[in-house]
C-alpha cells in the first residue's frame, strides 16, 4: 500500500508569525537587541536544517555561539507555539482526515525535536498520522531521514508532498516521487506531481490509491 509524508512548514500550516515573534524574544534577551523578525523575511529560513539556520540568522558569531542562542530560540519556539500555534493551510484537516482512511500518513521535517508534537496537539491532528521523525531526532539530511522513517516503519512504496526545492532534493536522495505542493514558501523546477491546493491530494491519491499518482521511481 502506498503510504504518503508530509513536510509540516509551508505544506501543512504556516508557523512564520509566531515563530518570528518567538525568536525575536530570545534573541533581545540573549543579545539585547531584537533583529525585527517577521513573517516575510523569516520565510527563507523554513526547510533549512536546524544547524544552517543558526548560521543564517547569526553569521557573525562563532558556531558555537550560533547553535547555542538557536537552540534556545528552538525550544522557546516549541512552547509558544503551544499557545499561539500557526494556521492550516485551506482544507488540510479535512483532507488529511480522507487521506487517512485510506492510506498511512507519516510525517518527515527538518525541524527540532518537539515541534511535529506541538503541530499535531495544537491542531488535533495526531490520530491521522503513524509517525513522524526530524532533524533534531536524527541529525542527519532530509532524504537520510525519509530513509530511516521508512525504515523503522516497513515502508517500501511511499510519495513525499513538500514546498521546497530542499525537498525535491531530498526525494532525490531517498528514490522516492516528489508532489510540490504550490502555495507554499519556496519553489521547485522538477517534480513528479503539482498541487496547486492541498485538497487536491484527494484527486492525486484516490480511495483506490490505483489512479492518478505520479510515476514511481525505483526505491
Amino acid at each position: 500500500m502506498k503510504a504518503l509524508i508530509f513536510d509540516v512548514d509551508g505544506t501543512l500550516w504556516d508557523s512564520r508569525r509566531p515563530v518570528a515573534i518567538a525568536w525575536d524574544r530570545v534573541i533581545e534577551k540573549e543579545t539585547g537587541k531584537p533583529l525585527g523578525l517577521n513573517e516575510e523575511n523569516i520565510t527563507y529560513l523554513f526547510g533549512k536544517p536546524m544547524d544552517e539556520i543558526c548560521a543564517c540568522v547569526f553569521p557573525e558569531l562563532p558556531k558555537e555561539k550560533q547553535l547555542e542562542i538557536g537552540n534556545k530560540c528552538f525550544a522557546y519556539e516549541n512552547e509558544y507555539l503551544a499557545e499561539d500555534p500557526g494556521t492550516l493551510f485551506p482544507g488540510v484537516e479535512e483532507t488529511l482526515e480522507k487521506l487517512a482512511a485510506s492510506y498511512p500518513l507519516y510525517i518527515v521535517s527538518n525541524c527540532q525535536s518537539g515541534y511535529i508534537e506541538v503541530f499535531l496537539e495544537s491542531k488535533g491532528l495526531g490520530h491521522c498520522f503513524k509517525g513522524h521523525l526530524c532533524f533534531g531526532d536524527t541529525h542527519l539530511s532530509k532524504g537520510q531521514t525519509i530513509r530511516r522513517l521508512m525504515k523503522e516503519h516497513g515502508l517500501t512504496d511511499v510519495v513525499y508532498i513538500g514546498d521546497t526545492q530542499g525537498d525535491a532534493n531530498a526525494c532525490a536522495e531517498a528514490r522516492i516521487p516528489f508532489v510540490f505542493a504550490e502555495y507554499g514558501f519556496g519553489e521547485c523546477e522538477k517534480a513528479d506531481g503539482r498541487i496547486a491546493a492541498f485538497s487536491e491530494l484527494l484527486t492525486m491519491f484516490p480511495k483506490t490509491g490505483t489512479e492518478g499518482t505520479p510515476a514511481r521511481r525505483e526505491l
